[in-house]
């Protein structure tokens, strides 16, 4: 038998608590945590919305007890989608949809490692990440994954074996330029050497 996953419950109302309390209960998979909320292994926040109020309650939660963190909110928007994602939620669920079988598998998936968000409310995510990148990144030479459009295009060509020169060359830049791009891009990332910040690149599908 799999062992009982330990699981926190916080919500600002008391019969919502309760309400999400009480279904877990009744399962075998998780065991609520009353008492000693840091030793828990994922947290749930039961809220309406996802309000600054409860944007602090899931950054105390994610600093204090548990980097898991599963919203249940009556009301899901597009804001909520960015925002919650921003915050480094692992899961997100409408109350309506927050079944006892819903709330125990959310819980696994997180604890497996997964992110965990509705089918339906998928596409609309991408859609606002693809505009924020848009209109608010691309303009700006930067991507989600912190590297600007010209630091890929010299990892892409270090990584089909080209030197300092010749890709000065290829790109118009001057040695130096390159070099400082590398030492840029090792730098902020904590990577070892022009190999390393290659092996990352593939790793994050940028090249």
């Amino acid at each position: 038998m799999q062992p009982r996953v330990p699981v926190y419950v916080y919500a600002d109302d008391s019969i919502l608590r309760a309400g999400v309390v009480s279904q877990l209960r009744m399962r075998s998979e998780v065991a609520v945590v009353d008492t000693d909320p840091e030793s828990a292994e994922v947290a749930i926040l039961a809220a309406d919305v996802l309000d600054d109020a409860a944007m602090r309650t899931l950054h105390a939660l994610q600093r204090g007890f548990s980097p898991r963190v599963i919203l249940v909110l009556r009301v899901i928007d597009d804001s909520t989608l960015v925002a919650a994602a921003e915050g480094g939620i692992s899961g997100l669920l409408r109350r309506s949809d927050a079944t006892p079988d819903l709330l125990v598998r959310t819980v696994q998936r997180v604890i497996a490692g997964d992110g965990v968000v509705p089918p339906d409310l998928l596409g609309r995510l991408l859609g606002q990440v693809g505009a924020l990148q848009r209109q608010v990144l691309t303009p700006r030479g930067l991507r989600f994954s912190g590297l600007s459009e010209r630091e890929v295009q010299v990892l892409r060509l270090v990584a089909d074996g080209h030197d300092t020169s010749e890709i000065a060359q290829k790109l118009c830049y001057s040695q130096r330029t390159v070099k400082n791009v590398l030492h840029d891009i090792t730098t902020r990332l904590q990577l070892r050497n022009r190999s390393h910040a290659v092996a990352y690149a593939v790793r994050e599908g940028l090249i």
